[in-house]
């Protein structure tokens, strides 16, 4: 029994350098995304940080439709990153999770 907790223990601590190491790789994973027109674009990591913004001259005009512009272009580009960065995270925990009764409807 102690063996297989000390087993254990050194399983979640190997999943858990994996899910560090995960991270870090998801900052150089990089997600664009372009309003419809393609007007503007923004490109943001997988950890959801931003990396650029590219407006075209013509949205200078009208700050109220930048403003909308980057709104839904940003919100895009989120909710993708969170898509990618949820699914990796997720794929390593589970791979590196000891088999506990009950555990596999978490990570479902």
């Amino acid at each position: 029994m102690f063996g297989d907790m000390m087993g254990m223990m050194g399983k979640l601590k190997e999943t858990q350098q994996k899910v560090e190491a995960t991270k870090e790789r998801l900052n150089s994973v990089y997600i664009t995304e372009k309003s419809s027109d393609n007007l503007l674009e923004v490109s943001i990591s997988a950890n959801r940080e931003l990396k650029s913004i590219q407006i075209d001259d013509s949205l200078l005009n009208d700050k109220e439709q930048l403003e909308d512009y980057l709104i839904l272009t940003l919100n895009k580009a989120i909710a993708q990153a969170t898509k990618v960065n949820e699914t990796e995270l997720a794929a390593v925990a589970k791979e590196g999770m000891p088999n506990i009764p009950g555990m596999d409807s978490l990570f479902k």
